[in-house]
């Protein structure tokens, strides 16, 4: 009995070797807040590296400023700047003291003696192998040398944005900066953000990054005082946390506001980007003005460029409005009929969806089957009533949503814009009328520029959505494919591969069809929007095609009016002399007419010299050259005299009563 118990009995474990298995922990149901998801996916927002944050934070801060310009119609002036902070800078700002390495190999970028002689003798070998090509004469390039493999060292920059806008109010500005997916750019219309995060996701980045506050300082107009504001954010529980929010003396009566914010970021490898950016927004908003300056610890990398405005005709604000029925879904719907104010399914449909009419409501609600009245409570609808609702909206007719809505940049502002940044030999501009996919109306505007400055030659495709540059992913866009496969250049004239030529499509929307998590580019699987870039692109080439025509047409005729000159010397030498020699042996030929003899005459007693062949010749060249171009002109109906760009400012800025006649190619601006 005893001998059997201890066989059963468990065995000892050994100390410290426990085979005790441990209990799974009861799972525990957890969540994120909106700054925590997009803290843990910042990639999202085009936070992907410290180079693309600094890119995506200037964005970010530009489109805020220039939203804020516009709605109070105020032509934007704009100043960002980029200052580089070292890391000793950097560590008195956050109160950290400089510290010396004590143990090196502890680092990344330790280099071992071995490593080194490695290195070393790399580059003599490279050194030598150059001076032998040298000795041979063959072309030898600028030796560098190897540097010893470095860690990834954090760079730091202080990021400001001013602008002349509407500001904002004081007791919103915490909320405004502090807490993500609250804002007021939200509803139904056309907006130049991707997420409606704005400045949100730089103060997350910088909380992630640095730790430092951000730093706001706002006045609206007619406002005695400024507000200061300087924050930080609660990822986990998305609140701001303040630091300062105080009211300052605003002595000037300026306007607008100026956000500063430390972040780690790149310079280095973004600065083509972010000045590509710059360029681009000076394009699209050329009433716009903006200062862009990086400030370095080493001044001879200093950068300032200013995009001075050209004109000061500015879009329309675009509107807000109503869902169109083809465009909502089930969730949209539901959300729809609790916050309405509305009491009955007619009132419902007529006032918060576009295009419906109080007669067609009614033929809507007959449709929809016995459970439903016009004047049930909309309250009151069961959630399969909601089902039969949107099955009804996908099958049913209605008409198109309006695009007087939408606020493109205006084919004069395209052209200018292009002429003002890219100084191009020829350009041609097309504003399409607005159309619909999906429920949503969108317009598309383009431009086609040939020769210029400071442009590769081939294809150069620049794409704006709801007027802001879109600089990446571009090879899977929808204008990108449209202007490298659908377009036959060779037809309009156009070299692909030779000319230097600028594709500028901008496409408005309500809602821009983004494709990729970062929404950096449009996708190609919308035939109406497709289309739509083909037709514009295609507008524009065939404007071009007859300016080239006539181009070389003037071309070929300067070259055949230059053939002729060219002869006349030796041709007005040829006929003297024979007149001299006929002249000479007049007795031996027969009788001439008068004309032939009255010519030998002057010849003899020198009234008629070479020269006076010479000077009738080249008018008669002048003559069949200038009968040939009107011919072509009469043919062609053109009467085209040169033309050169020129830039006209607004006669009074405080003189408001005018009224403005817009064409393709100037403003006329009637004051009254």
């Amino acid at each position: 009995m005893e001998s059997r118990e201890s066989s059963e009995s468990p065995q000892v474990p050994k100390k410290g070797k426990s085979k005790t298995p441990r209990k799974p922990k009861d799972s525990i149901l957890k969540q994120k807040s909106p700054a925590e998801f997009f803290a843990d996916n910042k990639n999202i927002a085009g936070f992907d590296n410290p180079g693309k944050c600094l890119y995506t934070t200037v964005r970010e801060l530009v489109e805020n400023a220039l939203d804020s310009s516009e709605s109070i119609s105020e032509l934007p002036v704009v100043e960002i700047t980029i200052e580089e902070i070292g890391r000793s800078k950097f560590n008195s700002m956050i109160g950290l003291a400089d510290h010396e390495r004590r143990d090196e190999a502890l680092y990344d970028d330790f280099e071992t003696a071995k490593a080194r002689e490695k290195r070393l003798a790399k580059e003599a070998r490279v050194l030598e192998i150059q001076a032998k090509n040298a000795a041979l004469g063959k072309k030898v390039k600028d030796f560098a040398a190897t540097k010893a493999a470095k860690g990834r060292e954090a760079s730091y920059y202080r990021v400001t944005c001013k602008d002349n806008g509407r500001g904002m109010p004081h007791d919103d500005i915490p909320n405004m900066f502090g807490r993500v997916l609250s804002g007021t750019k939200y509803g139904l219309k056309q907006t130049r953000g991707k997420f409606g995060l704005g400045a949100k996701m730089a103060l997350i980045w910088s909380k992630m990054s640095t730790g430092l506050p951000i730093e706001i300082t706002s006045s609206m107009k007619s406002q005695n005082y400024t507000s200061f504001c300087r924050l930080d954010i609660d990822i986990h529980k998305n609140v701001p946390h303040i630091h300062v929010h105080e009211k300052r003396e605003n002595k000037e009566r300026l306007h607008g506001a100026e956000i500063q914010i430390v972040i780690e970021g790149n310079w280095t490898t973004y600065r083509s980007k972010i000045l590509h950016y710059m360029r681009q927004m000076a394009v699209i908003t050329p009433y716009a003005q903006f200062l862009f300056q990086f400030l370095s610890e080493s001044p001879e990398k200093n950068v300032i460029i200013r995009f001075a405005r050209r004109t000061d005709i500015m879009p329309p604000v675009p509107l807000e409005t109503k869902y169109h029925p083809s465009a909502v879904d089930i969730l949209l719907i539901k959300r729809l009929i609790t916050e309405t104010s509305k009491q009955t399914l007619l009132q419902f449909l007529q006032h918060e969806f576009v295009n419906i009419g109080k007669s067609h409501a009614d033929r809507l609600i007959g449709e929809m089957g016995p459970d439903f009245s016009p004047k049930m409570s909309v309250k009151s609808l069961t959630p399969q009533q909601i089902v039969r609702i949107h099955q009804l909206f996908r099958q049913a007719k209605f008409d198109d949503p309006s695009g007087d809505i939408l606020s493109p940049a205006g084919e004069y502002n395209l052209r200018l814009g292009i002429i003002k940044e890219l100084h191009p030999d020829m350009v041609a501009t097309f504003s399409g009328s607005a159309q619909v996919f999906e429920g949503h109306p969108f317009m598309v505007e383009a431009g086609v520029s040939v020769g210029g400055k400071d442009v590769k030659q081939g294809l150069n495709v620049f794409r704006f959505a709801n007027r802001i540059p879109l600089l990446f992913e571009q090879g899977a866009d929808v204008v990108t494919r449209t202007a490298m496969k659908r377009i036959n250049w060779n037809s309009y004239k156009i070299n692909q591969t030779q000319d230097k030529i600028g594709v500028f499509v901008s496409i408005v929307s309500t809602k821009i069809p983004f494709k990729g998590t970062g929404k950096e580019y449009i996708g190609d699987d919308i035939s109406e929007i497709a289309s739509a870039v083909k037709t514009a692109i295609q507008q524009c080439c065939n404007q071009l095609k007859s300016k080239i025509v006539k181009r070389i047409h003037a071309r070929e005729q300067q070259e055949r009016k230059r053939n002729l000159s060219k002869y006349i010397p030796s041709a007005t030498a040829a006929i003297y002399d024979l007149l001299k020699q006929t002249n000479a042996h007049g007795s031996k030929k027969r009788r001439r007419g008068d004309d032939s003899a009255d010519l030998l005459k002057q010849v003899s007693v020198n009234a008629v010299i070479k020269d006076t062949f010479k000077e009738k010749l080249a008018q008669h060249v002048e003559k069949v050259d200038y009968e040939m171009g009107l011919e072509y002109a009469t043919q062609t109906g053109v009467n085209e005299e040169p033309r050169e760009d020129i830039y006209i400012q607004s006669l009074d800025e405080d003189k408001k009563n005018f009224i403005d006649f817009q064409s393709p190619i100037f403003v006329f601006r009637l004051y009254h």
